[in-house]
């Protein structure tokens, strides 16, 4: 990586009519990053792609392309290129046609594009489907035919807009390893939208977590599953038990708002004890099993309903069947404090 960033937005804000889609958006992301933007519907990550692929154009604010302004730029002016969910592949193409055609549309040679494009189609693994139609492909082949001929042209960075949605669940896990592959063996910065937090964690360097417009967190995976910064990116990056104010103070013995990982609760049939160990009595309502763990939803004494997920290892006979009272136990270090107490620091 560089120290000059790949992509730079000052202050970029983008209204429609009375509908502010960004709200003055500050974010630099470094080249050669695996870069996500996450959100919900109408948090504005999809918008705040397509201002940086030129598609729209900004109300106010700018986007910098290692270090040119490019906000008033057309899409075919800026060295990046998009890869869309339903992968926009020429029908009456062969595949090898379809990754070869921006560099038809650059003016190169045809020895010399079918050859970048050969190499293309084996850094996705696909050289052998060259001569084939898009439609006898399975998804996951046209998917990665959309990637080498984004890649192919070589752009500084590679914008993909949910490219994955459109797959079935094992073809999409397989498909976020490939994809995390080509992008460290190409070293093209990746900025990647979903509203897949499973996802977004799997493949990142880093997220923003989009919400109203703005970002509402940004760092690591491991900083937003486990730091989280604000109840909407608790419940947002994962799944998170959140005790508001009141509930802090009588079950946590904290003031402020907290969150604890359904993974960092434990049951047991007495308490648990230890130095930094708590617990809090309650009954199970409901027992899951799914697979590699039992979640279990418990309805604590003190009036507040928790999940706690814990794995499905050897020597385990029963679940915890409804209504079995059982002590729900967790450690001071996986307390997550989501605000600080009203007139605290």
């Amino acid at each position: 990586m560089t120290d000059q960033p790949a992509i730079r937005l000052t202050g970029l804000t983008k209204e429609f009519g009375s509908v502010t889609a960004v709200d003055h958006v500050d974010l630099e992301i470094a080249a050669g990053e695996f870069f996500s933007m996450l959100g919900p519907s109408g948090s504005g990550k999809t918008t705040v792609l397509r201002l940086i692929a030129g598609f729209e154009q900004p109300t106010s604010g700018t986007i910098e392309l290692f270090g040119q302004d490019v906000t008033a730029k057309a899409p075919f002016d800026r060295d990046v290129n998009t890869v869309f969910q339903d992968y926009a592949l020429f029908p009456h193409m062969s595949v090898l046609d379809n990754v070869a055609y921006g560099l038809r549309v650059r003016g190169m040679k045809r020895a010399q594009r079918r050859d970048r494009a050969m190499k293309a189609l084996a850094s996705v693994r696909l050289e052998q489907y060259a001569d084939r139609r898009p439609a006898q492909l399975s998804g996951g082949q046209r998917q990665r035919v959309a990637l080498a001929r984004a890649t192919v042209v070589q752009p500084k960075a590679l914008l993909l807009d949910e490219p994955l949605g459109a797959l079935d669940l094992k073809l999409r896990e397989q498909m976020q390893v490939e994809l995390k592959q080509i992008q460290r063996e190409l070293g093209i910065t990746f900025i990647f939208v979903t509203h897949d937090q499973e996802e977004a964690l799997t493949l990142s360097d880093r997220i923003a977590v989009f919400n109203a417009g703005g970002i509402e967190q940004l760092g690591t995976p491991r900083d937003l599953y486990e730091r989280p910064a604000s109840r909407f990116v608790a419940d947002f990056v994962g799944t998170s038990n959140v005790f508001d104010h009141e509930r802090s103070q009588t079950i946590l013995g904290r003031a402020g708002e907290h969150s604890v990982r359904p993974e960092k609760l434990t049951l047991s049939r007495t308490p648990q004890e230890g130095e930094g160990i708590h617990s809090a009595p309650g009954t199970v309502v409901e027992s899951i099993y799914v697979g590699s763990g039992i979640r279990s939803v418990v309805d604590l004494d003190a009036g507040v309903r928790v999940t706690v997920l814990e794995p499905n290892v050897r020597g385990r006979v029963d679940d915890d069947e409804r209504g079995n009272r059982v002590i729900v136990n967790w450690h001071d270090g996986d307390v997550i404090s989501l605000y600080p107490p009203a007139g605290g620091g």
